[in-house]
């Protein structure tokens, strides 16, 4: 069942919470060679559903009432063993929940288990010195992608109907095109952040829902959204009645970036952009004029310095305490100029500006979440793209500036290749314009479906 289902049936006493998360952690046991959800603790989680049904019986008004939740290994949740994917937090265990973390709780969500990230979250791909990898719930050779790839795979392997991720540069929309689920990248701040880790992300960094639809995420978001005085970032976001009709749409299908694309992904999406034209959405072909050097490599530095200023002494005190790809990211970070990383944040500035004035045009920006469909589990990216020959972040490349604008954004399932591997649209609008993305993007799911019905 699906979150809204899960939720209505042990609300009504129609199923027990007990019972729905039993069988959810029956599915993470049978699924371990996944390796998607890497630390259970079957005792808590059973006892936080007693809790659950208990509340029930008082009366409480649960709006996720039962629903089984995995939750991303950089995200605290009190009493559990939470490690970033590394082996210096391999023993930590969070003092308190995360502000996300405590508000599904209250909503009647039970943590079930911890999803899988690669090492603090900085990779493209989901592995660690401490777990190993986790693999696609489609083709275990494959990789589902990173750094959410864990809670991604969680939820498209039916092994939970809701996760949280973070997303810093497309860690929770990537994994799920890939794997063919939802991830929703709320605007900055519309999800308190904290408390928690140390985060290398500087201003960029939010937690994200995961689900089978978009209706389950937008359950999700709504339990966690709201100004929190611990996070002093915390903002509100806009109500929105608008239909997906009204506004003003556009598409880039390259997001005007010098990056190659799978063709299937690119047909699939001149087709689903004909079929919403068709129904009645006005949409029109633009991209957005990006600034001369606007690269990710050009914001780079800041990633880099920011593991660097966190982690840079324990790696020389015990490089075999790191992934190599990490620490090459550390030294790197170690050795950047302060103009390179104000370079950087002119850069990050500058793109931001960019959208800001794409969205005074525009309600919705359509786009490609990834150029490509999953690629094998040994490489850190796939080696061609488009027939072309691909470099490392080349996979990357459509997620990461709607971070450092701080916008909306979501991915949806959108079709699959040949062989049957997933890919998502994107969906992009104005920081705070929260719900207007959601309600969009139920309509353009359920025209998507339509179209292969």
């Amino acid at each position: 069942m699906n979150v809204h289902e899960i939720a209505a049936s042990v609300s009504t006493g129609r199923a027990s919470a007990v019972d729905t998360v039993r069988a959810a952690l029956d599915r993470i046991a049978t699924a371990k060679a996944l390796n998607a959800v890497v630390t259970v603790d079957t005792e808590r989680a059973l006892a936080e559903a007693v809790t659950i049904d208990r509340r029930v019986q008082l009366g409480d008004n649960m709006p996720l009432a039962g629903v089984p939740l995995v939750v991303k290994d950089n995200i605290w949740v009190e009493g559990w063993r939470v490690t970033q994917g590394s082996r210096l937090f391999s023993h930590f265990i969070a003092p308190r929940d995360a502000i996300a973390v405590e508000r599904l709780k209250k909503a009647g969500a039970v943590v079930v288990g911890i999803g899988a990230t690669s090492e603090f979250a900085c990779k493209g791909v989901t592995t660690s010195l401490l777990f190993g990898p986790t693999r696609h719930p489609l083709n275990s050779e494959l990789t589902p992608g990173g750094s959410s790839g864990g809670p991604a795979t969680a939820v498209a392997a039916d092994l939970v109907p809701l996760a949280i991720g973070t997303d810093a540069g497309g860690s929770s929309r990537r994994p799920p095109a890939h794997v063919g689920v939802v991830g929703f990248k709320p605007s900055y701040g519309a999800i308190p952040y904290g408390p928690g880790f140390a985060e290398p992300f500087f201003g960029i960094s939010v937690i994200a829902p995961i689900a089978r639809n978009v209706a389950d995420a937008a359950l999700a978001f709504e339990a966690m959204a709201g100004i929190d005085p611990r996070d002093p970032d915390s903002a509100t976001v806009a109500s929105d009645h608008v239909e997906a009709s009204d506004l003003r749409i556009a598409f880039s299908a390259t997001l005007a970036l010098d990056t190659p694309i799978d063709a299937v992904i690119a047909e699939r999406l001149e087709a689903v952009v004909e079929h919403l034209s068709g129904i009645g959405l006005h949409i029109a072909r633009r991209d957005p004029v990006w600034p001369p050097g606007a690269t990710e490599e050009a914001l780079m530095p800041l990633q880099h310095v920011g593991l660097a200023a966190l982690y840079g002494a324990d790696l020389h005190k015990d490089p075999g305490q790191f992934d190599p790809d990490v620490a090459k990211q550390i030294e790197r970070g170690l050795s950047w100029r302060g103009v390179d990383v104000a370079a950087a944040l002119g850069a990050s500035t500058a793109i931001s500006a960019t959208f800001a004035a794409f969205f005074c045009e525009f309600d919705l920006l359509l786009a490609p979440t990834v150029p490509c469909v999953a690629w094998p589990l040994v490489q850190l990216g796939p080696k061609m793209i488009g027939g072309k020959e691909a470099s490392l972040r080349a996979h990357a490349a459509f997620t990461p500036f709607v971070n450092h604008a701080r916008l909306p954004a979501i991915s949806i399932p959108c079709g699959r290749d040949a062989s049957g591997l997933p890919f998502g649209i994107q969906i992009i609008t104005r920081r705070g314009q929260d719900r207007r993305l959601l309600r969009a993007a139920k309509r353009i799911e359920y025209e998507i479906a339509s179209m292969t019905a």
